[in-house]
C-alpha cells in the first residue's frame, strides 16, 4: 500500500539549537521522503530559524513566519493550514523523535479508522529532577486518562498524529480560548465529542528535552491549572463532561503506587515532594482562573475556521 502523505508541523520560538536536534531526528524517521514534508512554524523568533531549516538538507522543509506571537496552538493551526500531507503529524522544537515514530503513529490510526494517535514521551534531561517529575505527570496522565489504548481519552499535541480532514473539521487547536495550556486536552474532548476514536500508541517514541529549573516548573504547573479551569469550563458550555468526572485522577491510588515504586527510594522520596508542589501549583493556577473567568467570563474561543490567517508568510 502507498504509504500516506504526512506533514509535520513544528511550532518554534528561540530554540534554535533544540530546533536543530529536532530536525536531525525527523530526518532520520522512516517514512518515504516523498511523502513527508515539515513545517516549521516561527512564532515571531528573534533567532535565525531559516538559517537552521535550511542546514537541513535531509528534510523537505518549508518555513512559516509569524509576526506577531501567538502561542504553539495557533502556530499549529497555520501548519495545518498550509499542509499538504493527508495527516497532520505534530510535535515540539524540544522534542527529537524516534526513527519508527510516524510508523507507529500511522499503524495507531489505521486501527478501526482512528482520528488520532499519540505516543510516548520520554524524558531525555535525567539529571533534572524537574523535567523528569513533568514527565512522570505526564506518564501518570496517561496512565489513567489511557487504560485502554484504543479508546484513550488524552494525547499531549507534542507527539501526536490526527487525520488532516478530522482536525480540520473539528476546528482544529482553540488558540484563543487556551491561550497557555490545555489546548491539546480540549481537542481531544471536541474529536471525541464528535463520535472519533483516539488511539494511544506507546511505540510512537519522542524524546523530550524539556529544561526546567525550580521556577519553570512552578510556572509550568500553574500553567496546566490555569488551563484546566478553561478547559472544564469549555466541557460544562458544550456539555461534553462534569469537572467531579474527573476528581478521580488525584484520588487514584495508581498515581501514588508508581511513585513509590520508583528506586532508589530516595528518589521517589523527592518525586514524591515535587508531586506534592505540583498538585498546589496545578491547584493555584486553577483557583486563580477560575476567580478570572467569574469575574469576566472567557469568550468562546477562536478555533481554526475562524483565525486569520495573517501575520504569516
Amino acid at each position: 500500500m502507498t504509504a500516506p502523505a504526512v506533514t509535520v508541523v513544528v511550532p518554534t520560538a528561540d530554540r534554535p539549537a533544540q530546533l536543530r536536534r529536532c530536525l536531525a531526528a525527523l530526518a532520520e524517521v522512516e517514512h518515504p521522503r516523498e511523502r513527508m514534508e515539515v513545517i516549521v512554524v516561527d512564532d515571531a523568533s528573534r533567532a535565525d530559524v531559516r538559517a537552521v531549516c535550511a542546514a537541513a538538507v535531509d528534510l523537505d522543509v518549508r518555513v512559516l513566519r509569524r509576526e506577531e506571537r501567538r502561542g504553539p496552538g495557533a502556530a499549529r493551526n497555520a501548519g495545518a493550514r498550509a499542509a499538504d500531507g493527508t495527516v497532520l503529524a505534530f510535535t515540539d522544537d524540544d522534542c527529537r523523535p524516534d526513527r519508527g515514530w510516524l510508523r507507529a503513529l500511522l499503524a495507531g490510526l489505521g486501527e478501526d479508522g482512528a482520528a488520532a494517535a499519540g505516543g510516548q514521551t520520554v524524558n531525555a534531561l535525567t539529571g533534572n529532577p524537574y523535567a523528569a517529575v513533568s514527565q512522570h505527570v505526564q506518564d501518570l496522565v496517561y496512565a489513567h486518562y489511557n487504560r485502554d489504548p484504543r479508546r484513550a481519552r488524552f494525547l499531549a499535541s507534542n507527539n501526536l498524529a490526527v487525520d488532516r480532514a478530522a482536525f480540520l473539521a473539528t476546528g482544529g487547536f482553540d488558540a484563543s480560548g487556551f491561550p497557555f495550556a490545555s489546548e491539546d486536552r480540549d481537542l481531544c474532548d471536541r474529536l471525541r465529542a464528535a463520535g472519533l476514536t483516539l488511539r494511544y500508541a506507546p511505540g510512537a517514541l519522542v524524546w523530550h528535552e524539556h529544561d526546567l529549573d525550580l521556577r519553570g516548573f512552578v510556572g509550568q504547573h500553574v500553567a496546566y491549572g490555569r488551563g484546566a479551569a478553561r478547559f472544564h469550563a469549555a466541557r460544562a458550555r458544550r456539555g461534553t463532561g462534569r469537572l467531579r468526572d474527573e476528581t478521580s485522577f488525584h484520588r487514584d491510588p495508581e498515581l501514588w503506587r508508581r511513585t513509590l515504586a520508583v528506586r532508589p527510594p530516595r528518589r521517589a522520596a523527592q518525586l514524591v515532594a515535587l508531586l506534592a508542589l505540583w498538585q498546589a501549583a496545578n491547584a493555584a493556577g486553577y483557583v486563580l482562573e477560575r476567580r478570572r473567568l467569574a469575574r469576566r467570563p472567557a469568550a468562546g474561543g477562536t478555533t481554526l475556521a475562524g483565525e486569520q490567517a495573517g501575520g504569516v508568510r
